[in-house]
């Protein structure tokens, strides 16, 4: 004899009451984690363990404002062949450029991350903004009118790889020319002030404290310690930013590179000038197109600078500091009118004397040649 048991019927899981007072269907989220509950362990997911993917291993960070020639060029080289062997990413911030420096990116480089602030945000804030988004294990600070050599990438991250005492790492720093760029330092002090861009420094050309300062006794051909990097292109590793923190905002542009250099070597960390990456550095193309105001802030953040580093400088120094760096940003910016001045008359002079030449009739050849 056979007995039938009539099994209860079930309720399907979305309509289970799942606590007191609570009946219908559940929130997805109450549902996935019930139904996840249910499975027996081996198919379980395992919430909250499951392994973090492996760190990126470079995060460029290239700020931009009004730059769109540049900035192509210099993500180009990013993604130039051969492609660099490390995992990189590429991160732009564009501080409110009129050019279509962002719609250049977003058209021709879709990879790229791109951020777009509303306004001028500064060197400083815009570079610690994709820090934040990125959670690679070195970030390269990477100036929008420069651009990397081949292998540079690769370098950078191997070098900053076999010597982990190294905090910020700066490549050789190339001009357009091929000539070198100063782009290792020792600590400014007051006396470099006085004789570099100065009259002082113009009559006293090869005087110490500006051959010091730019470490002309150095070759510039071997990797070295060194006080400070150019931010133009500056490799910075992740722990050395969690330790000490990000750039400083209070130097809206300029300093800032000085400052955290001088930070990471308080932290006992080194800084160290690594020439087997290259990169050339077009100097100045976007501060150009404002030259009075960088002019400004160049000043204003080596006053700023001073003022962090010497706290208890006395009034009779803090007076001496701040005038002279006034003064010399007030001189500059008259010699930089005054050439602009030239080159207007200059270009004028220039037009009236080809609106008086003769107008004569060209033909061209078959290779383009101006026959009269």
């Amino acid at each position: 004899m056979s007995i039938a048991c009539k099994m209860p019927s079930r309720k399907p899981l979305t309509q289970r009451k799942y606590h007191k007072g609570m009946s219908g269907p559940l929130p997805p989220e109450h549902d996935k984690q019930h139904h996840n509950a249910m499975l027996p362990r081996p198919h379980r997911r395992p919430y909250g363990l499951l392994p973090k993917p492996p760190m990126t291993d470079i995060a460029v960070i290239i700020v931009n404002w009004n730059a769109r020639e540049d900035l192509r060029r210099c993500l180009a080289s990013l993604y130039a062949e051969p492609k660099p062997q490390v995992d990189y990413e590429v991160w732009v911030v564009d501080n409110a450029s009129d050019d279509g420096s962002a719609g250049m990116v977003a058209a021709e480089f879709p990879q790229v991350q791109l951020l777009v602030n509303a306004e001028n945000a500064g060197f400083s804030k815009a570079n610690n903004q994709a820090m934040a988004r990125t959670d690679s294990r070195y970030v390269f600070l990477l100036n929008s009118d420069a651009f990397i050599h081949p292998g540079a990438l690769d370098q950078l991250v191997a070098y900053a790889d076999a010597h982990p005492q190294a905090a910020i790492i700066g490549p050789k720093v190339l001009n357009l020319d091929g000539s070198l760029q100063f782009s290792c330092r020792r600590f400014p002090s007051l006396g470099a002030g006085f004789f570099r861009n100065t009259y002082l420094g113009r009559l006293f050309p090869h005087n110490k404290f500006a051959r010091d300062y730019l470490m002309n006794d150095f070759d510039h051909a071997h990797d070295l310690a060194v006080d400070w990097v150019s931010g133009c292109a500056m490799l910075i590793r992740r722990d050395l930013l969690d330790k000490i923190g990000a750039l400083d905002e209070r130097f809206y542009m300029y300093c800032e590179d000085v400052d955290i250099c001088q930070r990471a070597w308080e932290a006992g960390r080194e800084v160290v000038y690594a020439p087997q990456a290259v990169v050339t550095h077009a100097i100045g193309r976007s501060s150009d197109k404002n030259a009075d105001k960088m002019i400004i802030e160049f000043h204003r953040s080596w006053y700023e600078y001073d003022r962090k580093r010497r706290p208890e400088a006395s009034p009779l120094r803090r007076a001496a500091v701040y005038s002279g760096l006034w003064l010399r940003a007030a001189v500059r910016i008259a010699k930089r009118r005054a050439a602009a001045r030239r080159l207007e008359r200059m270009g004028r002079a220039a037009s009236r004397d080809a609106a008086a030449l003769p107008v004569t009739t060209t033909m061209t050849g078959s290779r383009g040649e101006g026959k009269p």
